[in-house]
């Protein structure tokens, strides 16, 4: 176990070494952090990160009701607008003056990576996924608990497994300086980050249900409610 947290504080420094060089201006040396990743102690700093990220990202979203209403859509908006305009200058550019960008093929993926991950931490929020709600509502309030409390405890199993394995993937990315295709300066990197960090919200959305739940289940109020997508 100390093996476990000695590795876990050496990968919490080799990332703070990268981000030292993103403040300062440097380009990030990434060896390090893919190193300490590769050991054991990574799922410990997983659980970590899940944990204490999650919970941050649910304090933020208390004390800053604006960024809890609005992060997740306006990432989601903004990654869709740019995808759309990239496709719609480049289809005319394509028929109509016979060129076209080389990397108009490949950034559009990536921003709809960005898009979807997002928009399933939001989703989180409005319980869209997978909510069972009419069979649910039937149950006895502690058994309605009990889903919640599993329904919390399965994503964030799943938010400890991303984080891990996706962190791996950017530090993989970052140490050998992979391009995105067609571009000679736009790291891949800096796309595949938003995995982790979108996990990283997801994990506080869990947080923050988790605390309604107990609140409806102490106060009597009703626990399970209709999902609706697109809803608030």
């Amino acid at each position: 176990m100390l093996e476990w947290l000695a590795g876990t504080g050496e990968i919490y420094a080799a990332l703070g070494g990268v981000l030292g060089d993103l403040i300062t201006g440097k380009e990030p040396d990434f060896f390090p952090f893919r190193s300490a990743l590769r050991t054991e102690s990574a799922w410990l700093w997983g659980l970590l990160t899940t944990v204490i990220g999650g919970l941050l990202v649910a304090f933020v979203y208390r004390v800053v009701p604006i960024v809890e209403r609005h992060l997740e859509p306006t990432v989601m908006v903004t990654s869709y607008l740019m995808i759309g305009a990239i496709i719609f200058v480049e289809v005319i550019r394509r028929f109509v003056f016979s060129e076209q960008f080389p990397w108009s093929t490949t950034i559009p993926g990536y921003l709809f990576l960005i898009m979807t991950w997002t928009g399933c931490s939001y989703n989180v929020k409005l319980r869209t996924h997978l909510s069972f709600s009419e069979f649910r509502s039937k149950m006895p309030r502690a058994a309605q608990l009990g889903v919640l409390i599993l329904d919390g405890a399965l994503w964030l199993g799943m938010c400890w497994l991303v984080i891990v394995t996706s962190t791996r993937v950017v530090a993989n990315a970052g140490s050998n300086y992979m391009f995105v295709t067609g571009t000679n300066n736009v790291f891949v990197w800096w796309f595949l980050i938003s995995l982790p960090i979108a996990f990283t919200l997801l994990a506080g959305r869990v947080f923050q249900n988790l605390a309604k739940d107990l609140h409806n289940y102490r106060m009597g109020n009703p626990m399970i409610e209709q999902a609706v997508l697109g809803g608030q």
